[in-house]
């Protein structure tokens, strides 16, 4: 693999542990006269390095309501949406003439694809009706000229 002249990623790495080894002399060095100083006390110096973490940080509560009245302070606004226009409903609907774009949508009987959707099976059902009706006129018929000619040959 090739190296570039200028390693941004190398120079960084040298970078860090140089700043690295001084904080880590600075720190032995002031250590080292703190020691000497002040007895071992564990608990200040704890507290000391965790109060300026926690004065930088704020707590934010953005779903949350707090009953704290200080941290009612912290509690932020929810966040505004604008209201939503809509251009189509805002413009007229244009009709050339008397007849409704919407009316001539909709089919004119509401019915009406029922009635295409049944209309094979109505037909079948009319036929059947229709030769049950002649057969009766027909039974029908005969009875009576039975009953005539019964009444005749009497």
């Amino acid at each position: 693999m090739v190296q570039a002249e200028s390693d941004p990623i190398a120079e960084r790495r040298e970078r860090l542990r140089a700043l690295r080894a001084a904080a880590e002399l600075a720190s032995a060095d002031q250590g080292d006269e703190e020691a000497e100083k002040q007895p071992l006390d564990t608990t200040a110096k704890e507290q000391q390095k965790e109060d300026p973490e926690e004065e930088g940080r704020e707590m934010k509560f953005r779903n949350y309501f707090p009953r704290d009245q200080q941290l009612q302070q912290n509690k932020h606004p929810p966040p505004m949406v604008p209201k939503f226009e809509d251009p189509v409903a805002k413009a007229p609907l244009e009709t050339n003439g008397a007849e409704d774009p919407i009316v001539s949508i909709a089919p004119k009987k509401p019915n009406s694809d029922l009635r295409r959707d049944v209309a094979k099976k109505l037909e079948k059902l009319e036929r059947r009706t229709q030769r049950a009706i002649i057969e009766l006129m027909q039974e029908e018929e005969r009875l009576r000229q039975a009953a005539a000619a019964e009444e005749y040959m009497e």
